[in-house]
């Protein structure tokens, strides 16, 4: 027989529970079959997380639920880091990086891409018209050009203001963290410098307990022609298991492309970490390959696991990430080393 105590503390264990003060944030019991979730990175996310919850609300899949949501930071004109209105590389081009994932293990990927609005979505056509994962530059371009996207000059004036200003000087500093909008104000005050390393990443469990995420960026502002950061690499920006759950990054991409940082989330979840403890593993690793440089850079890892927990951990404080379900609908800031 079940006694009254059994009950309570059945009843505790399987309710949603914040830890402070501690060095483990847990949430439970908020994601899993017939009930969905969706998790994306800094505090645009939030926006982003509505779109998603439009399709996850009405049991719709969690591939079709990212998509979704990552299109309207590409479009936001005001965000600097992400599709129309991101900072250029140091010849004034914008080009885009983008990736996304089912819970088949089916994925596709953009890099270099210009002057095409949604990234994110020709990387779908990637994964599900082309036998390849990767499609980069021109003929990225061109595969988009034929399935019917338009081109369309994605450098705004306020991004186009803020690299002639960093002409004056051609000075390289990334600055960790993190500025979400771009105003006249804050390109006076950073004319030498990318200081946002603001990636969207969102992963999502649909109603039937599957998950799916994507990724897409600008990429470091006036970055060197040609680069590419961690965001469109399948387990370096983003890597889904649909038998462990999921991760996404955002940051400096070269630091986690070297501990190919999401598969390692992912992998660490799967020998029974939770999220928050796997990220956080994941940002010791960067640090221990180089101690002295993560005191000057910012990458955060943001996970969510099969039972529907989810948490993120950064090397900075600033790190910012928004969760949309049943249940809560808000932004969380991420517990950070430093």
């Amino acid at each position: 027989m079940t006694t009254r105590r059994k009950f309570l503390t059945t009843s505790m264990l399987g309710s949603a529970v914040v830890i402070t003060g501690g060095d483990l944030l847990v949430r439970n019991g908020s994601g899993t079959k017939n009930n969905p979730i969706v998790i994306s990175t800094w505090d645009f996310g939030k926006e982003a997380n509505a779109a998603a919850w439009e399709i996850l609300r009405n049991n719709g899949r969690a591939l079709d639920a990212v998509e979704a949501g990552v299109k309207i930071p590409e479009a936001d004109p005001n965000i600097n880091s992400i599709g129309y209105g991101g900072l250029p590389d140091r010849e004034g081009h914008v080009t885009l990086d983008a990736c996304i994932m089912d819970e088949k293990y089916n994925c596709g990927s953009v890099m270099c891409l210009e002057n095409i609005i949604h990234p994110i979505s020709v990387a779908r056509l990637v994964m599900e018209k082309t036998p390849h994962i990767v499609l980069v530059g021109d003929g990225a371009l061109q595969f988009a050009l034929a399935n019917g996207f338009q081109k369309e000059n994605l450098l705004t004036p306020q991004s186009a203001k803020a690299w002639k200003e960093w002409l004056k000087t051609s000075k390289y500093e990334p600055i960790p963290n993190i500025e979400n909008k771009t105003t006249d104000k804050k390109v006076e005050e950073v004319p030498g410098g990318p200081k946002n390393h603001d990636t969207i990443g969102m992963i999502a469990m649909d109603s039937n307990g599957n998950v799916s995420g994507a990724c897409t960026t600008s990429g470091l502002a006036f970055k060197m022609r040609g680069r590419v950061g961690d965001s469109p690499i399948i387990g370096a920006g983003l890597y889904v298991d649909n038998e462990v759950g999921a991760a996404t990054s955002t940051g400096l991409g070269e630091e986690v492309i070297r501990i190919v940082g999401s598969h390692l989330v992912v992998e660490l979840m799967r020998q029974g970490l939770k999220p928050e403890a796997a990220c956080r593993n994941a940002v010791e690793r960067i640090i221990k390959r180089n101690p002295l440089k993560a005191k000057s850079i910012q990458v955060g890892f943001l996970a969510l696991n099969k039972k529907g927990e989810y948490g993120g951990y950064a090397l900075q404080k600033g790190f910012t990430y928004a969760v949309k379900n049943g249940k809560e609908d808000r932004v969380y800031s991420a517990k950070s080393i430093y």
